[in-house]
């Protein structure tokens, strides 16, 4: 009897889920494709490689002054030598703080990006919502994030019809 009663709810089981809808979308290649994302990106790799020739001078600065503290440290006084490394000290950490200002966790780069790019994601995470409500799919996945899934049927790509909905056109 139990092997019966577990059979019948296996079956069911696998009926339940077997009648649930499943899709996949590529978000990088949704985002590749609309002109906003690209120009943000774009904007966001100028910002940054500006601020990382900042960085980078204040290093070199800092680099030189160790140089030339290096060289002239045998003709300077005890004083002179504590004073130059706190020179060299102070130039280091500045340059740490602008590193960590355009570069940290809740730095220039990091709210640049928030502003730029996450309307358009916000733009496409709407529209892969309103896709999956409305053709009744029970689970998206996002093949973007990397190997999570290791084979998907095309035709259960959804990818090109959020690029519609967005107004955009795909080329799968």
């Amino acid at each position: 009897m139990k092997k019966w009663l577990i059979s019948v709810l296996l079956v069911f089981a696998a009926l339940s889920v077997s009648a649930q809808r499943y899709a996949y979308v590529d978000t990088d290649y949704i985002l590749s494709h609309i002109p906003a994302y690209k120009a943000a990106q774009e904007k966001l790799n100028e910002l940054s490689m500006e601020w990382q020739k900042q960085v980078e001078q204040l290093y070199g600065e800092v680099g030189e002054m160790r140089r030339k503290y290096q060289n002239e440290q045998v003709l300077l006084t005890p004083e002179m030598q504590d004073q130059r490394k706190e020179q060299i000290a102070a130039k280091e950490k500045m340059a740490q703080q602008l590193q960590k200002q355009y570069f940290g966790p809740q730095g220039a780069i990091f709210q640049r990006r928030e502003e730029l790019i996450k309307p358009i994601q916000s733009e496409v995470f709407t529209a892969i919502d309103e896709i999956a409500s409305d053709d009744n799919y029970a689970l998206v996945f996002d093949i973007a994030a990397g190997p999570i899934v290791i084979y998907t049927d095309p035709k259960y790509d959804i990818s090109d019809e959020v690029l519609q909905l967005l107004g955009y056109k795909g080329n799968k």
